[in-house]
């Protein structure tokens, strides 16, 4: 083999080269490649996180929904007792005011009892006024008394 001057010379452009592309090239490209990778440390970093967060979330939401299905179901469950409270509350209020309308209506009628047995006792006692007074006019007899009377006794 044979070295000459082009070879050297060729090897020398060469070690410059090498030695420009380690000085000047090689460290801007290596930044760049390290920020890089930085970056997609970061961003994969970040999907997990977003991934865990988003889980998260996720059981937040169905607890939050159990949640609201539970005081839904106690609401619900509030709503009807109280309407069987009203229910039994308006029978109750019903029951009442029909004894009351009962016991006005009884108490109406005993006063119209008393009301006709006191106007009964002044026709009686008028037709007994009425009837001692024919007896009165007409003469003694018994026949006419007993026949007074019965007609009196039909009358009442």
């Amino acid at each position: 083999m044979n070295i000459n001057a082009t070879i050297i010379g060729q090897a020398i452009t060469f070690a410059i080269l090498i030695w420009f592309t380690m000085k000047f090239v090689w460290p801007p490209v290596t930044h760049a490649l390290e920020e890089r990778a930085q970056k997609i440390a970061d961003g994969l970093a970040a999907a997990e996180r977003g991934k865990a967060d988003l889980a998260k979330a996720e059981q937040r939401s169905s607890d939050a929904l159990v949640e609201a299905r539970q005081k839904a179901a106690e609401i619900i469950a509030l709503s009807e007792k109280r309407r069987a409270e009203i229910i039994e509350e308006a029978k109750a209020e019903a029951v009442a005011e029909a004894d009351r309308v009962k016991a006005a209506a009884k108490a109406e009628v005993e006063q119209e009892s008393f009301r006709a047995r006191e106007v009964l006792r002044g026709q009686v006692a008028a037709l007994a006024v009425s009837g001692a007074e024919r007896i009165l006019r007409r003469e003694i007899d018994t026949k006419a008394h007993a026949d007074l009377l019965s007609a009196l006794s039909a009358e009442l």
